[in-house]
């Protein structure tokens, strides 16, 4: 098999995987839990201003308790995630199969709930039949995609084979669709019952935490390596080049790992530790995927538009350049894309999957190295610009770090672009030429 033949098959495969459902259904449901984690953010931010001097100033108006409201808002959306995120993509995988999504998104949840641990500890004093925040965040996320998927497949699968007790016409439609749920209802609860039963009186431990000991621990540990990092930022580019949205795929596949990373260094921060060269905070985080990799979008494109800004004087190039110019200081780079284009681009091709990757060994050996400390929960809007993103997130090392990724990039893609620069100023030369040929004719 040739290049090409490779190349396409790749593409195909990769279109495959993008279509189905589970995978559109865990993309487009964290997609839905952005309100919370950008809204929990704000607040999160609010209480935790890099500013010296700010939580005197607030504790000397408010008291010293000012930032309790505040945090309680990150603990009704961080805290709940896992929560938030089975209700999501049980709702988005069921709305595509044309199934009453709200009602299957219920029984997810129910369903999830029952798994809980019914106990929490808390210095060595036991409180009963609670909720778990700790279970219900970031640590059940991966026990919550599964019972989303479950939840969905037996929900849909009972629906269309008629499993489902059926109401006469003249019942109203609201109390019709409550007894079509009650069969899959019913098998779901038995199931979930079953598995509390197991782990309970053969393990002494509970669905939950036997999820996150053997699958979710090893994936986030793997998710956290320079390794791992590299392919998550070098598969999204890769992709989009293809002509793939890339960030949704591999988002929608790591966005639960990445997340809970970030989630379990707020922990860290709220048990009173450090994150700046502390051990056991992770470095691969949501952040660094979404602010640190992609200034002005996938590909790290701002420095792209610089680059050409500096340099290129072809008039497609540059009417291309300064009509991307505003969007990709918002981080919206698809006029690019699509526009220059980048897709199916040779001469892009290098610098807009390498680019990202020196981005994320340099912000890596900045929080490593002890320059900026990792990231906690706080995230910022995805369009926020670059300097103004790190500065929120990090402080001024943070901006420092943005603004070095940037120069590197607008360095990267330089050369690349005056390559293929000087290709359109020669197709306009040649189209000018053919036009005055024709003319004299």
């Amino acid at each position: 098999m040739d290049k090409q033949k490779l190349f396409d098959k790749f593409v195909e495969l990769m279109g495959n995987f993008a279509q189905i459902r589970a995978v559109a259904a865990l993309r487009d449901g964290f997609i839905m839990t952005t309100p919370f984690t950008i809204g929990g953010s704000i607040f999160l931010l609010l209480a935790n201003l890099p500013i010296p001097g700010y939580p005197a100033f607030m504790a000397s108006i408010f008291g010293s308790d000012w930032a309790a409201a505040l945090n309680a808002v990150a603990g009704g959306t961080f805290s709940m995630l896992a929560l938030i995120v089975v209700l999501t993509i049980t709702y988005k995988f069921v709305e595509a199969e044309d199934g009453d999504a709200i009602m299957a998104a219920v029984l997810a949840m129910s369903t999830f709930l029952i798994l809980m641990p019914p106990d929490l500890t808390v210095d060595g004093v036991t409180a009963k039949n609670v909720i778990p925040r700790n279970w219900v965040g970031s640590n059940g996320v991966i026990t919550a995609i599964l019972v989303a998927f479950l939840t969905s497949k037996v929900f849909c699968y009972c629906v269309k084979n008629n499993i489902t007790i059926k109401m006469p016409d003249a019942v109203p439609a609201g109390v019709s669709k409550a007894f079509t749920a009650l069969v899959p209802g019913t098998i779901l609860f038995t199931i979930a019952a079953v598995l509390y039963g197991l782990c309970h009186y053969l393990g002494a431990t509970t669905v939950p935490e036997l999820i996150f000991k053997i699958i979710q621990t090893p994936l986030q540990g793997l998710s956290d390596t320079l390794l791992g990092g590299s392919i998550i930022v070098g598969l999204q580019p890769l992709l989009f080049w293809a002509g793939i949205h890339g960030p949704n795929i591999v988002g929608g596949v790591v966005s639960p790992l990445i997340l809970a990373n970030a989630l379990d260094n707020q922990t860290l921060l709220d048990m009173g530790q450090t994150l700046l060269m502390n051990p056991s905070a992770k470095i691969i985080t949501a952040q660094m995927n979404d602010v640190f990799v992609k200034g002005g979008g996938c590909g790290m494109t701002l420095g792209l538009l610089i680059a050409g800004l500096i340099k290129c004087r072809s008039t497609q190039m540059k009417s291309i350049l300064k009509m991307s110019l505003v969007p990709g200081i918002f981080n919206i780079n698809e006029p690019l894309i699509f526009g220059l284009p980048i897709v199916f681009n040779p001469y892009l091709l290098v610098p807009f999957i390498f680019t990202p990757l020196i981005a994320l060994f340099v912000t890596y050996a900045a929080i490593a190295f002890g320059f900026m400390p990792a990231f906690s929960a706080v995230q910022v809007p995805w369009t926020t610009p670059p300097v103004i993103a790190g500065l929120l997130l990090d402080g001024w090392q943070g901006a420092a770090v943005q603004l070095v990724n940037l120069v590197i990039a607008t360095l990267c893609y330089y050369p690349f672009l005056r390559v293929q620069d000087q290709a359109m100023l020669k197709e306009e030369a040649a189209d000018e030429a053919a036009g005055e040929a024709d003319t004299a004719k």
